[in-house]
């Protein structure tokens, strides 16, 4: 007789089944599944503010805005998923498909990509 793999119970049913409910199943899979260190969970919450943010300001997929009112949100300039360097030598900082240029006097340009 097989058990369930979350609670132990015993499996009625198919031969194939692991689990004894749906309720059993989701919970053995939101415990495999979820972010297994503290530092993993607080980069991906930092990742999801910045991208919030960016979202926030930048509404019509590109904008202006300030240093100081990217940081008065929350914004976290160490946090971002990639870097882009245009043929021009710019540079771009982006949270997934949202990201930002640094423009002079601590403006930034706010961007959205395309798919």
């Amino acid at each position: 007789m097989k058990s369930c793999l979350e609670c132990g119970e015993k499996i009625v049913g198919r031969e194939d089944k692991k689990f004894c409910s749906d309720g059993c199943r989701n919970s053995y899979n939101n415990k495999m599944n979820k972010d297994h260190t503290n530092l993993m969970r607080n980069i991906n919450n930092r990742l999801r503010k910045n991208y919030r943010i960016l979202t926030e300001l930048n509404p019509e997929g590109k904008t202006k805005t300030t240093r100081n009112k990217l940081l008065s949100k929350g914004f976290d300039f160490e946090f971002l998923t990639s870097i882009y360097k245009t043929k021009t030598g710019n540079t771009y900082y982006f949270v997934y498909d949202y990201g930002y240029m640094e423009l002079e006097n601590e403006q930034y340009i706010l961007v959205k990509k395309e798919n």
